[in-house]
C-alpha cells in the first residue's frame, strides 16, 4: 500500500511538473501565432521556440521582447 502511495504521489508530481512548464514561455498562448504558410505550429514546436528565446540560443537584446524573437524565427501573429 505504501508503494501505491508512492507511485501516484510521484505521479502528482509529475503532472504538476508539466503544468507549470507551460505557463514559463512568454504568454503561454500559442493560438494566436502561425508560421509564414500560414499553419498553426504545434505545441512542441512552439514550446521548443520560446526555449530557445529564452535560454539565449537566439542572439538577441535584452530588451526585445519574446514576441520579436518569435518573429524572427518565421513566426508571426494570426490576424
Amino acid at each position: 500500500m505504501a508503494r501505491l502511495a508512492l507511485i501516484m504521489l510521484c505521479g502528482l508530481a509529475g503532472c504538476d511538473l508539466l503544468d507549470t512548464g507551460q505557463s514559463e514561455y512568454g504568454s503561454g498562448d500559442m493560438s494566436g501565432w502561425r508560421y509564414a504558410s500560414g499553419k498553426t505550429p504545434s505545441r512542441a514546436e512552439y514550446a521548443a521556440m520560446a526555449a530557445a528565446c529564452q535560454d539565449g540560443a537566439v542572439p538577441r537584446s535584452a530588451a526585445k521582447p519574446l514576441d520579436a524573437c518569435l518573429a524572427d524565427l518565421g513566426l508571426k501573429r494570426a490576424p
